[in-house]
């Protein structure tokens, strides 16, 4: 199966060798473990999201390394931490061959997660 038409992220992760597997699901582990329990995963962007008030963080797996897409403002106030990866605007990239800073990823989903909050609480103050 192609993972661009996986329907959840079982199927996304079922798409690739069993050593990425592995990768992504530490990753998807690590934001469950960092999200509210009321979080949901999504595929969105034909990658695996999860979504609390709003996206809230995505990840996907590539030729050399797993992806993060946390936006730009978490990859900004992480940057002392993310200066040893490869980053841009919106992306983190993890090399597969070097072991998932899963204290680092649960930092950034916490960070998103006030990020989150601050932006509901915001339109619910602008929308009366």
């Amino acid at each position: 199966m192609n993972p661009n038409n996986a329907k959840n992220v079982d199927e996304y992760i079922a798409c690739f060798p069993g050593d990425i597997q592995e990768r992504l699901e530490k990753v998807r582990a690590t934001i469950k473990k960092a999200a509210p329990p009321d979080v949901e995963e999504a595929i969105k962007y034909q990658i695996p999201t999860f979504v609390w008030n709003g996206n809230l963080i995505h990840f996907a797996a590539f030729k050399n390394h797993i992806g993060l897409y946390p936006g730009s403002k978490a990859i900004e106030n992480f940057k002392d931490e993310l200066a040893k990866y490869e980053t841009s605007k919106g992306t983190i990239r993890f090399p597969l061959g070097k072991p998932l800073p899963a204290g680092l990823v649960t930092k950034i989903v916490k960070f998103n997660m006030k990020e989150r909050l601050a932006k509901v609480k915001k339109k619910a103050t602008t929308v009366r």
